[in-house]
């Protein structure tokens, strides 16, 4: 059977049903899939955030994000993966991105989606604009998130 991967960088929202159906087909080589959801949330720490605008580096964040899929892929022992990721303006309550890994088995599944999680959050080009009553900003990293994507180094 193959090995799919599908990565997109879009402004339009998704449907993870419709992410989760392309992904599987017919096939019955797949015992789990695994799906993490992004979504934009409305109140962090005291402020309410009023809409996040996401930008992004044309193509060095696909080449980004394909990196850390074919080190998915090669780690684990996965069936496929798919990454949708949305840029623009985004209002509480709508996706931002969707992680979902398949495999034959739950464990690894698990353990790659995980590990595109912590290093998507950590090292993919994407900037975030925060809005709320009080104005907006630039949104810092955090060093939170290197240390997650630091647990995957290979020793």
């Amino acid at each position: 059977m193959t090995r799919a991967v599908t990565i997109r960088i879009q402004h339009a929202d998704f449907d993870v049903s419709h992410e989760i159906a392309a992904l599987t087909g017919s096939r019955t080589d797949i015992g789990a899939v695994v799906s993490f959801s992004g979504i934009c949330r409305g109140t962090e720490g005291g402020d309410a955030t009023t809409a996040l605008t996401l930008e992004h580096y044309p193509g060095m964040a696909e080449a980004e994000i394909a990196r850390h899929a074919d080190e998915a892929m090669a780690r684990w022992p996965l069936t496929g993966l798919t990454i949708v990721h949305r840029v623009g303006r985004l209002v509480p309550g709508e996706n931002i991105m969707v992680v979902l890994t398949a495999s034959a088995h739950r464990q690894a599944a698990f353990q790659a989606a995980e590990f595109l999680m912590d290093y998507l959050k950590a090292h993919a080009p994407f900037w975030k604009r925060e809005e709320t009553v009080e104005g907006a900003g630039w949104i810092a990293a955090k060093t939170d998130d290197d240390d997650a994507a630091a647990r995957w180094d290979k020793k």
